[in-house]
């Protein structure tokens, strides 16, 4: 039976981030099966035609316009604006705040719907929801969350307390949250775990291209994609073993990052390099022509990297490393091709999108 499903999100196509994929692969496999799709979400070029050829309707979001603090100057100033720009995301949530005002407004004249799925990160969304819901705007409200917010594990400060009692707030308007992974779950409040089901991230793999060329037997090539954090996902024990490591033919570490300056001062020759950012069609593809992959492990167990589901795509070893804990003799089996300790991952079949849609709908009364 056809339904009538309104997504809200702030990250969609064209942007090239875990969010966006997750909110514009629902999208595009709803359509498929028939669904009839709205999308709320910012206007970005090449959006209105993307949504009329996947046969979705796009309505805007509107633009986030609050100035975001920056780090500026030397010295004191410098460490002045440090202070600010922290400051402003723990006390106020800002500037993502502004999305829980444009939400609201977005939705102020939407109904009728059968489901309603609120796409985070940022957390704003689904707080916009919940100061105007009601069953007027649909049947059934799921809130989909990559990683939690109150019990997040892998930013350098947590949440203060009352963000908390915004939590909760939210937490008991909702239907269903939907979580990626069995060990999201511990990421929230017990009194909500009957509502939390876990889906995971979907993608289409037929629209994935992988190499199928011979690999160059004269060097090693191995890469990492994704976030650096230091003290948590952080690379520099092993950027630094790499560097000194003596090995019988030339190395290259090839990183994809939005934060190279955790990179950038291991750069002392060929062996590590830096990427620019591609689309994550071209990424897989590149990554693909490697002879292994990198994961540099979170702190605790309730985010899980996305970067896994496209290793598990590519099918590449994976090097699993642990900030704290390097294993030597295991990178040493890897750059020897020697891949019996890599990182075991689930049956890719439950990250396919057409398995992911169905269990989204299967919400939906």
């Amino acid at each position: 039976m056809k339904k009538k499903i309104l997504l809200v999100c702030n990250a969609f196509y064209p942007e090239n981030s875990p969010r966006s994929f997750r909110a514009t692969e629902l999208a595009k496999e709803f359509a498929r099966k028939g669904h009839q799709v709205t999308v709320i979400t910012h206007q970005r070029t090449g959006l209105e035609t993307f949504c009329q050829q996947i046969g979705i309707t796009f309505k805007s979001l509107g633009n986030l316009t609050w100035a975001e603090p920056k780090v500026k100057g030397t010295g004191l100033t410098r460490l002045f604006w440090r202070i600010i720009v922290r400051l402003s995301a723990l006390l106020f949530e800002y500037p993502k705040i502004q999305l829980m005002f444009l939400v609201k407004k977005a939705l102020k004249n939407e109904q009728d719907y059968d489901a309603l799925i609120s796409i985070a990160y940022p957390y704003p969304i689904h707080w916009g929801v919940a100061s105007v819901w009601s069953n007027k705007i649909a049947k059934v409200w799921i809130a989909d969350c990559g990683d939690p917010f109150m019990g997040q594990e892998n930013d350098s400060f947590k949440p203060l307390f009352y963000f908390g009692w915004v939590e909760k707030w939210f937490c008991r308007k909702v239907d269903y949250l939907t979580v990626p992974t069995e060990k999201s779950i511990g990421g929230y409040y017990t009194e909500f775990y009957p509502k939390i089901k876990v889906i995971p991230q979907g993608f289409r793999f037929e629209d994935v291209q992988l190499y199928e060329g011979e690999k160059d037997s004269s060097k090693l090539v191995f890469g990492y994609a994704g976030m650096l954090i230091p003290g948590r996902r952080d690379p520099s024990e092993f950027l630094d073993y790499i560097n000194n490591l003596e090995f019988g033919k030339p190395f290259e570490f090839h990183v994809y990052t939005t934060t190279p300056q955790f990179v950038k001062p291991f750069i002392k020759n060929s062996r590590i390099i830096l990427k620019e950012l591609v689309p994550r069609e071209k990424l897989l593809f590149e990554l693909s022509k490697m002879n292994f992959v990198v994961n540099f492990e979170n702190v605790g167990n309730t985010q899980t990297p996305s970067k896994l589901i496209d290793y598990l795509i590519i099918d590449k070893p994976v090097l699993s490393i642990k900030y704290g804990d390097l294993k030597i003799e295991t990178i040493n089996e890897f750059f020897e091709e020697n891949y019996s300790k890599k990182m075991i991952l689930p049956d890719k079949n439950i990250y396919r999108i057409e398995n992911v849609a169905t269990k989204f709908l299967a919400l939906i009364r």
